[in-house]
């Protein structure tokens, strides 16, 4: 089963259909017991860095995801969830993250934001998220980000104006600043490599 984390952030239907779309049984919760039983949590994120922390905090979504992954228990976070891994974030004002990730998310130095429409992704070859999906193009909506890569993981970059970090893959933790659910078919099939590669 996969478990959808409801922490108040929105676009949880979306998730929960495209996720559903692979014949895994999927529900969308804030309850602990079924977060941390289930195969897979999907931590997904609209709005602003500092609101969905403080709505994940209201759930203890951080402490879900932190004792998820010391039981290397897959875990996929999407857009604001792939940022709120990060240490801290600078949307408004400096807010504290979960901490799993090292470095900051802010705002991208692009002539016009948010960047808004598709991509195109730069991936590494040991890449197991893009298995045969690198030269895909995926949908961003988003006016912060990541930029520094990641140590010890698959980092994948976007450049819009400037270069930054599109996904991460390290160990049971996987994340995209794209939204996967919004990005067709080429969305799908990489729900389908996390579900086959992580899941299985």
């Amino acid at each position: 089963m996969i478990a959808v984390l409801d922490y108040g952030s929105g676009n949880l239907r979306s998730a929960e259909r495209a996720f559903a779309r692979f014949g895994i049984p999927v529900t969308v919760t804030s309850d602990r017991d079924v977060a941390l039983q289930a195969s897979g949590l999907v931590v997904p994120g609209v709005g602003a860095f500092a609101t969905c922390m403080n709505g994940l905090r209201a759930i203890a979504g951080d402490q879900i995801i932190r004792e998820r992954l010391s039981h290397d228990a897959p875990v996929f976070g999407i857009c604001v969830g792939m940022q709120i891994l990060f240490e801290s974030g600078l949307e408004n004002v400096r807010t504290e993250g979960v901490g799993i990730l090292q470095g900051e998310v802010s705002k991208l130095s692009a002539e016009v934001l948010p960047h808004m429409g598709w991509n195109t992704v730069e991936t590494e070859s040991s890449s197991e998220l893009f298995d045969d999906l690198s030269s895909e193009r995926f949908y961003f909506v988003h006016s912060y980000a990541a930029k520094v890569p990641v140590t010890h993981a698959v980092n994948t970059y976007c450049t819009y104006d400037e270069r930054f970090l599109a996904a991460i893959e390290q160990g049971p933790l996987v994340a995209t600043q794209f939204h996967p659910e919004k990005s067709g078919e080429a969305g799908l099939a990489l729900i389908d490599n996390w579900i086959k590669k992580w899941l299985n």
